[in-house]
């Protein structure tokens, strides 16, 4: 099916353009989104007379998102969830929950407009784009914690697995210290007993 492009669509085309697409992809995304129109000659005397404005209003929201963009590019949100011991969380972090976690921190972020490009199932730090508009995209860090504490750890560097092999080495040694504390106090020598 040919349309009419009425927006900047990512790896399709620019606003104008009369582009081939799939049948679904038009029925189903571009046309109830208003993204495009079926390129018809009705449609095409239609889109030129509303060129102008499009384009003046794309250029509004365009300055819009960019000026969002400016606050909203490499901000840190952070995420509480429940985690094994090993980091893998029971579930997974959604475009929902970065959304919500960057509108409680007072942006206006959509989850649609959010884009994970693996989905992120363990604790840490996690790079994700969010798309403001079809020619503004900033990245966002999500730090995913299982408390506030954590959530402060990590951010200073530190990662789970490193903290859990400190206090692993930390309880070796209070052990270790501990055994040879009662070997130095009880000089038992097996041999002795015969």
């Amino acid at each position: 099916m040919q349309v009419i492009l009425l927006q900047r669509v990512a790896k399709l085309g620019q606003m104008g353009e009369v582009v081939n697409v799939k049948d679904g992809y038009a029925r189903n995304f571009l046309l109830p989104q208003g993204k495009a129109l079926r390129a018809n000659e009705a449609n095409i005397k239609s889109f030129e007379t509303r060129k102008v404005q499009l384009e003046t209003q794309n250029l509004e929201t365009r300055k819009e998102a960019e000026a969002l963009a400016e606050k909203l590019d490499g901000q840190t949100f952070v995420v509480i969830r429940s985690a094994s011991d090993a980091g893998a969380l029971y579930g997974s972090v959604t475009p929902r929950d970065a959304a919500d976690a960057a509108t409680a921190a007072g942006f206006t972020v959509d989850r649609k407009q959010v884009v994970l490009t693996r989905p992120i199932k363990d604790l840490g730090l996690h790079e994700v784009s969010v798309v403001l508009h079809p020619e503004v995209t900033v990245t966002i860090v999500l730090n995913v914690a299982r408390s506030v504490e954590e959530a402060e750890l990590q951010a200073s560097g530190k990662s789970i697995k490193e903290l859990e092999a400190e206090a692993e080495a930390a309880a070796d040694f209070e052990i270790s210290e501990l055994f040879d504390e009662m070997g130095a106090e009880n000089d038992f020598d097996p041999r002795d007993a015969r």
